[in-house]
This record gives C-alpha cells, structure tokens and sequence, in this order.
C-alpha cells in the first residue's frame, strides 16, 4: 500500500457490534496504524436497509479508516465499494474470513475459501470499481483438508490486493484452540505486499511472538482492545517506537468511559445505545474490578443519567476493591 502506508503497522481488527464509529475514533485517539468498521453485507448497503449504513458511518477527518464489505455477488459488492468509497473510505477490505453460519450459509465470508474462482471474481470487481486502496481478510482455509490461503493470497496479490491479513485459524476451528501464528508464514512467503498476522494477540508479548513466528509486517489486534482502547497505542510504541499512550487512571478514566458512553448515545440514539453501550461498559468494569451488585445495576439501569451518575462509583469501588 504504497500510496496509503499504514504507520505504524498495528490495526485495529472488525468486530461485529463493537468497532463502531464511537468505538473506533476512541481507539484512533490514542493511536492506531488502521481502524476498521464492522462487516458491513454489501447488498443491504447498497440497498440501505436500516443498520447497514450506520455500521459503515466513516467519519471521513479520520485518515486510518477501512470499511469492510461482505458479499457473495460481485454487482453488490463493486456498488457498496464505490458508495463507501464516496463516502470518504481510505481502504476498502473485502471479508472472507468470517465463520459464522450465517454468514457461510449465504455464501459469503470464509466459505468464499471454498470456491477461488468465485472469491477472484468479488475481489476484481471491487478492485476494478473504485481507487481506493483495496484489502483482504481470510483464514488459513476452510478446514484442515484446504488450506488454500497461499493460493488464495497469490491471486488476489495479482488482482491489484495491496494487503492481506490472515486470522491464523480455519474455518472450520471457528475460534477455538490458540492461533497458528506459524502458518501464516506460508502466505507471506509467496506474496510481496503487506501481510497482517491476526488471531489471538491481545497484547505487546503476543504481537512480538506472532510476528516471529509468521515473519508478517504488522498485526491486527480485536478482543484484546476490548475496554482497553489503549492497546493497539501500548503495542506500536513497544515494537515500532511510536509516542507511548497516556493510560488514563482515576477521574480521567471516568471521563474518557463517559464521553465514550455519550458518543454511544449519540450514534445510535438513547434506547439503542443504551443497548449496545452495555459490553463495553462490562469490559471497562471488568478492568476496574467493580463489584458485582453495582455493575448489575449500572448493566440493568433504564436511564443514561443514571449509568453517568452511577460510573464514577463503579470505577472507585473497583480501584479501592
């Protein structure tokens, strides 16, 4: 990606119901190379049922941002890219990774392993359709019998990809068992673009070891950011010597949840981001040690009011626990 370097190499992985706009511009301002939305279904997109658009809302001042798209038809697939695209998109990653069986059963995601010749035609027509740089994401292979992903990545390189990051797992493994960080070595062995290890690393030790053991060019970090927006900014700085995050403690952590509380609310509105604000308020109790009568209150409150009145405690409780 020559023309979009991603510095430093430490992204920001998709994940579904939680890399939102609020979540990601959180993430952004502690530092990241790449930010990316959830899996947004290239059909629905184009054709706006309500919640497609929302997951792929850009938030065009930032520069890190990719929207990834999923789809199974190639006229969709090209359609969404170049409305994200318009849209203030920087990169534009196609999704053949998911393992869900919803959307497997649709043909989409990781089944795209199954058939290349299928996969190549949605990755010329996204490639062919818009300017933007345009990424992948896979896996190893469908299952312990195809692990095509080699194959995969030469002719997607050759397509006009410019990056690839494979989760060191196959389908079929969905997530369980630990990543095989080594396998991801056989893929950056026969393409020259960026390859991105992901799967398991949630922190600087296991970027360091992942990236040893797959010889990759950056890492793609998802659940370990998870109520701590901070990390991808803890992993640059130890690995790439980047300006190391200024972890918030005490009063500035309460206000740093609160403000991310609210650009919840704003986003999706008081009832629905009272919802979805729910895990990541987990996990930044989960960080604090709050107890646990005060966390299912504030999990179970009615009212935002009473969740900001209710943090402040939450956070203390759980420093002084």
């Amino acid at each position: 990606m020559a023309d979009h370097l991603i510095d430093p190499p430490v992204l920001l992985a998709p994940l579904a119901g939680i890399t939102d706009l609020p979540f990601r511009k959180l993430v952004s301002s502690f530092g990241a190379g790449l930010v990316v939305s959830e899996m947004v279904a290239s059909q629905e997109m184009v054709q706006a049922r309500p919640g497609t658009r929302e997951k792929a809302e850009l938030g065009m001042e930032f520069a890190n941002t990719s929207v990834q798209l999923a789809g199974r038809e190639a006229y969709w697939m090209a359609e969404a890219a170049r409305i994200v695209a318009a849209n203030g998109a920087r990169v534009i990653d196609i999704n053949m990774g998911c393992p869900a069986k919803k959307v497997t059963s649709g043909y989409s995601g990781s089944a795209l392993m199954k058939d290349l010749d299928h996969a190549l035609t949605l990755i010329e027509a996204v490639v062919e359709a818009v300017d933007v740089p345009v990424t992948l994401k896979t896996r190893l292979g469908w299952d312990d019998s195809l692990l095509n992903a080699p194959t995969l990545a030469i002719r997607a390189q050759e397509s006009g990809i410019q990056m690839i990051t494979i989760h060191g797992r196959t389908r079929c493994q969905f997530y369980k068992g630990h990543a095989d960080w080594s396998a991801i070595r056989a893929v950056k062995d026969v393409v020259s673009i960026p390859v991105v290890a992901n799967g398991d690393i949630t922190d600087v030790t296991t970027a360091r070891t992942a990236l040893d053991a797959s010889g990759a060019d950056g890492v793609m970090i998802g659940r370990g950011a998870q109520g701590r927006p901070w990390a991808l900014a803890e992993v640059a700085h130890d690995l790439h010597g980047t300006t190391a995050p200024t972890i918030p403690q005490g009063a500035a952590l309460g206000d740093m949840i609160a403000t991310h509380y609210e650009d919840m609310l704003e986003f999706y509105g008081s009832d629905l981001g009272l919802r979805v604000s729910r895990k990541h308020l987990g996990w930044y109790m989960d960080g604090a040690g709050t107890a646990a009568p005060l966390r299912r209150e504030i999990l179970t409150a009615k009212s935002p009011s009473h969740v900001l009145k209710l943090l402040p405690l939450a956070l203390h409780e759980g420093n002084a626990a």
